[in-house]
């Protein structure tokens, strides 16, 4: 007799691809810091990036941005190998980034920071006046010169910064950083309707559980090297595992 044959079990639908990290390498000079790290982040896709300080998180966004190029391994955005291209190439291509100490310039003036960052790219343009919805306060901080704002207040010009920049994908390092509680539920709302957007997001975050929340998947690093990935959930409803991973 011959066997019953099984309907054959279909993986879930995986997101389009808008970040391919390929077993990169990554050195400062002789020290190499990542060690054969592959990641990837879908269209539409929030993807955490934990771990405690020193695993080598924020070093695979420079690696992502072209500021400290891999040895080794390939890095692919939106369809282009992007491994050796320049950072303001990157950029025009339509990679934003929110970095832990924002990097707005202190002396102008917000609007000028907003306009400033303002480019035209493959994927959808955004309006000052959808920042404002997002960001209500931002209006009314437009003429205001960025080095008498608060860290919340700069945090908001930060995102703006890059949405205006007409991104597919956003990197978020420490978006939470030095913030009030109140802001950092803001800051990962915003999160949550880039993902509504069809943007994709890789968050670096201490805040563990807050990342969880608005993350589709999460990587764990540690010494350079990936340690765990998964659905989000696994560590979301799983606080064994998460303390195992991440001591908390």
């Amino acid at each position: 007799m011959s066997a019953v044959l099984q309907p054959a079990i279909q993986a879930p639908p995986q997101p389009e691809g808008m970040l391919a990290v390929e077993r990169i390498d990554t050195f400062y000079g002789e020290t190499q810091v990542l060690f054969d790290v592959s990641l990837k982040v879908g269209a539409g896709e929030v993807v955490a990036l934990l771990g405690p300080n020193g695993a080598g998180k924020t070093t695979l966004l420079r690696s992502v941005l072209g500021l400290t190029p891999p040895r080794k391994g390939g890095i692919r955005f939106d369809a282009r190998d992007i491994t050796r291209m320049p950072t303001h190439e990157i950029a025009k291509a339509g990679m934003g980034w929110v970095p832990d100490d924002r990097r707005i310039f202190p002396t102008l003036t917000v609007a000028r920071n907003l306009a400033i960052a303002r480019k035209a790219t493959r994927f959808r343009s955004w309006h000052e006046k959808e920042c404002f919805e997002i960001f209500s306060a931002l209006e009314y901080l437009m003429h205001r010169e960025c080095e008498n704002l608060s860290g919340g207040e700069m945090q908001m010009v930060a995102i703006s910064r890059a949405l205006l920049g007409s991104p597919g994908l956003v990197l978020f390092d420490e978006p939470s950083q030095g913030l009030a509680p109140k802001v950092v539920q803001d800051v990962m709302k915003t999160i949550s309707r880039l993902k509504a957007e069809g943007i994709a997001v890789l968050v670096v975050e201490q805040n563990v559980q807050s990342a969880l929340q608005v993350a589709d998947r999460a990587y764990v690093m540690n010494q350079g090297v990936i340690v765990h990935e998964g659905p989000a959930a696994d560590l979301r409803n799983n606080a064994a595992l998460c303390r195992q991973l991440l001591g908390v």
